[in-house]
């Protein structure tokens, strides 16, 4: 079978496209670096490097394909993040319809049950709604919870300020390695037993902000390093002064605030998936702590 895998060869594409091409199907990874060419030929698979913003440039990318993994890959620095992804879904629907492809496996996230109040993920609602109009289409939407990877940014405010914290933390935050999303998501694509459009929440661990302060601080010799609830402006300030545009800034903190008060994880809460692998304490030991020594 022939398969299309967005997303280059970041944390989910590299180990999909890996894991399709060692049972003997073909892979075409769309990438928008040059650089990246020789990479991912050297794993065996075809690139195809263009713009998902190009409409032509993502049809001709997913012809042939009898599966397609669908990511809406971040954009840094746009002014409206909601309309970029809905730019880069129609193309994506269109290039589906226009290739008649039947299945497709997609990189959601909690939270996305919703069409507004959750930041960043509020365009993938609009995908999966999107994608719900193509007759014949089966779709196996993934949404899994926040990744153990967006923690790094602890490691810097450790060594500036000697804590942790964001504008949540108080409740339990669902975590998962983007390691297991990468593993749910192939499994998926090897399968394709999936019809209609069908939700897959992915979590590995379940933690209040203390305890992953707790956590992550033990595994770098910390362990009293104390989890901090900001404010939401507090919040937004410290993202401007990071170097986020006010867009992110704004986005993310939105995101943080439906967290904070349950909205964002309420349909996961309902659908509690068997937990995945890896566990906080893993993340913290083989990778926070190589991040905050390096």
């Amino acid at each position: 079978m022939h398969y299309v895998v967005t997303g280059s060869l970041g944390n989910t594409g590299k180990p999909i496209t890996e894991g399709l091409l060692k049972v003997g199907h073909t892979v075409t990874v769309i990438t928008s670096k040059a650089q990246n060419k020789a990479k991912i030929e050297a794993l065996g698979a075809t690139a195809a490097v263009g713009d998902v913003e190009n409409a032509a440039f993502v049809t001709e990318a997913f012809a042939n394909a009898d599966a397609v993994y669908l990511m809406i890959p971040p954009k840094w620095g746009v002014t409206n993040w909601r309309g970029y992804q809905n730019e880069v879904a129609d193309n994506y629907v269109a290039a589906i319809n226009a290739n008649d492809i039947r299945f497709v496996v997609m990189l959601s996230s909690v939270g996305a049950h919703l069409p507004q109040g959750v930041g960043p993920v509020t365009g993938l609602y609009d995908l999966e709604q999107k994608l719900k109009t193509l007759e014949g289409l089966n779709v196996k939407v993934l949404r899994p919870s926040y990744f153990m990877q967006n923690l790094y940014n602890m490691a810097g405010m450790v060594k500036g300020m000697g804590i942790m914290g964001s504008n949540f933390g108080d409740d339990k935050l669902v975590l998962v390695h983007t390691d297991d999303i990468a593993a749910a998501a192939l499994q998926e694509l090897l399968n394709l037993d999936f019809t209609g459009t069908q939700i897959r929440y992915i979590a590995g661990d379940e933690k209040t902000g203390a305890e992953i302060a707790k956590t992550l601080g033990e595994a770098i010799g910390k362990p009293e390093t104390p989890w901090v609830v900001f404010s939401d402006e507090q919040n937004t300030q410290g993202m401007l002064q990071a170097g986020l545009n006010e867009e992110m800034a704004k986005n993310y903190t939105e995101m943080g605030a439906a967290l904070r008060d349950g909205t964002m994880q309420a349909d996961y809460m309902e659908n509690r998936p068997t937990l995945s692998k890896t566990k906080l304490e893993d993340f913290a030991k083989n990778d926070f702590t190589a991040a905050y020594q390096g």
